[in-house]
């Protein structure tokens, strides 16, 4: 089979123009960037009766990848397929991930968006926009202790972080203003965990945009009164900054089928959500809308389930849950070395991690499909195995096979989804009323199964201070491993009886939640040591190669 760019850049692709054709944009509605990607102009799109909102997540990943990007896509073609207007909604990749151990965020096989080089790299600009709007307000905090500090800031409590798209673990930690009086400790996040990605993501509209800039926080003084971006004046040429990168990105699937492409928080340490703009355009302009959370239901779809559509006021229809025969055998202790032999009892240990996910996903009263992605390696009776355990708990399970087969490997899966698809009675899982800490206990103790959790010394006094100054309607984000329930990543499968410990509680005010970062979370990923940068090249006549 060919890789991923060799597919991409083989398919045929349509000008952008006849995408917005197909869901019925006019021409006032879009701004092409090229022949192949386009801004919409949201504002433009009327409200009307909207569509069902369809969510992919997936249990715990493992270094096999489960696909749940190739399965939304390859869902997408197969409703389309089928005669249902469906529009696609992701994330866009970060360049973190492109270069160093996980790859980018375009599908894989014969289940793409393109064109696919373009998205992995550069795209149209936004998270490039983003990175520079929140240097400016760095670049502007510094300059104002420079000039004399007017509004009394306390150097020590600055909680506003350079950032950089890029995975680099010698800037966890910096020193600013190194042979000046104003030196100070600090140190860069990567661009998708910034708040202003969140802000980005949860955003209505530009004004919108431009208020919760206004209320980022940025420090205190030595009297806690907390200092916003709004102090400094400078929220209108932030704002102006985002113009653009506020407005969705359109592209297409291999198939041709419409797919917004708009906003990149990390799941494991940011909420994990595309933007609700495009949501809600695509909900406007399309009878389905199949959109993904990142990394397991216990980050991605906790998250989207309990910010977004809390924030957004979004009523999601349905849940596709991904699983895959090799992952579910890693969670059942087998080593990588071993995973393309038949294993039947590692397999059955392994389930626990699907089941678990699933019980979680029933709390928030909506249907659930099991999307079990197929792999070339997986074996006849494994498959057999598994669809069959979960018949008999009455889990609902389709095969996925979009990888090799385009849309036709995934008929059945589609077919399944709009008969199971309901008026939705969605709930989140908790209410705004609860305190932060029952929040975080909820969450810690109801999704990921932990018998206690522990609060670092630095942890209780910001949320007593959190408390006091009248943030305890926020709804929580919890900053922690993508590999396991628990915050030790090397607990596979389905762990009980385990402490979640909550180092650091942090303020996104702009966003409108809260941050808790659990022990060994980090907001700068750093680099493999054989990063995939090493892998990815281009020639003369323009052929790319080793991206993925």
């Amino acid at each position: 089979m060919l890789s991923d760019i060799e597919i991409a850049s083989s398919c045929q692709i349509k000008k952008i123009t006849s995408i917005a054709k197909k869901i019925k944009l006019k021409k006032r509605d879009y701004i092409c960037y090229g022949e192949e990607k386009a801004k919409i102009n949201y504002e433009n799109i009327k409200v009307k009766k909207q569509g069902n909102l369809i969510l992919v997540t997936s249990i715990n990943p493992t270094s096999a990848g489960e696909g749940k990007t190739t399965t939304s896509i390859g869902l997408v073609d197969s409703l389309n397929k089928i005669g249902k207007k469906t529009i696609l909604c992701l994330r866009e990749p970060s360049l973190g991930p492109c270069f160093g151990i996980k790859g980018g965020a375009c599908g894989g096989g014969y289940s793409q968006v393109i064109p696919m080089a373009d998205i992995n790299l550069h795209f149209t600009g936004d998270i490039h926009a983003l990175t520079v709007a929140n240097n400016l307000i760095a670049a502007c905090l510094d300059n104002h202790l420079y000039f004399g500090n007017e509004l009394k800031i306390d150097p020590k409590t600055i909680c506003f972080n350079r950032v950089l798209d890029l995975n680099d673990r010698a800037l966890r930690k910096v020193t600013t203003n190194y042979d000046s009086d104003l030196n100070r400790n600090t140190s860069f996040d990567i661009t998708v965990a910034s708040e202003l990605m969140a802000i980005l993501c949860l955003a209505r509209d530009l004004m919108d945009l431009k208020k919760r800039i206004d209320n980022i926080t940025i420090g205190y003084t030595k009297s806690k009164k907390r200092i916003t971006v709004k102090d400094l004046k400078i929220s209108g040429s932030i704002t102006l900054l985002l113009k653009d990168a506020i407005k969705p990105n359109l592209v297409q699937t291999l198939e041709h089928n419409p797919v917004l492409i708009h906003g990149g928080p990390f799941a494991n340490i940011a909420h994990g959500c595309n933007s609700l703009i495009a949501t809600k355009t695509a909900l406007n302009l399309s009878d389905y809308v199949v959109t993904e959370a990142g990394f397991g239901a216990d980050l991605g779809a906790e998250k989207f389930f309990d910010i977004k559509c809390r924030i957004g006021n979004l009523k999601p229809n349905l849940v596709v849950l991904v699983a895959t025969i090799r992952a579910l055998k890693l969670h059942g202790g087998i080593n990588v070395q071993e995973l393309n032999k038949e294993n039947i009892k590692a397999l059955e240990k392994g389930f626990c991690n699907l089941q678990k996910h699933y019980q979680n996903l029933k709390k928030y009263k909506i249907p659930i499909v099991i999307a079990l992605n197929k792999f070339p390696s997986d074996y006849q009776s494994e498959i057999d195995f598994l669809i069959k355990k979960c018949q008999d708990l009455n889990m609902e399970i389709e095969l996925n096979d979009t990888f090799s087969q385009g849309s036709k490997g995934g008929i059945n899966l589609a077919k399944a989804v709009i008969k199971k698809i309901t008026k939705s009675s969605f709930k989140p899982l908790y209410n705004n009323s609860l305190p932060l800490d029952k929040k975080i206990d909820k969450i810690a103790k109801e999704i990921y199964g932990a018998k206690e959790v522990i609060y670092s010394e630095e942890a209780k006094k910001e949320l007593n201070q959190l408390a006091k100054m009248g943030f305890n309607e926020y709804p929580v984000c919890i900053a922690k491993t993508q590999y396991s329930f628990s915050d030790e990543k090397n607990l596979i499968g389905c762990p009980q009886g385990f402490m979640i410990t909550i180092n650091q509680i942090k303020l996104s005010s702009g966003a409108g939640f809260v941050v808790a970062l659990t022990k060994n979370i980090m907001t700068m990923p750093g680099l493999p040591k054989v990063p995939l940068a090493e892998k990815i090249d281009i020639d003369k006549n323009n052929k790319i190669s080793g991206l993925f």
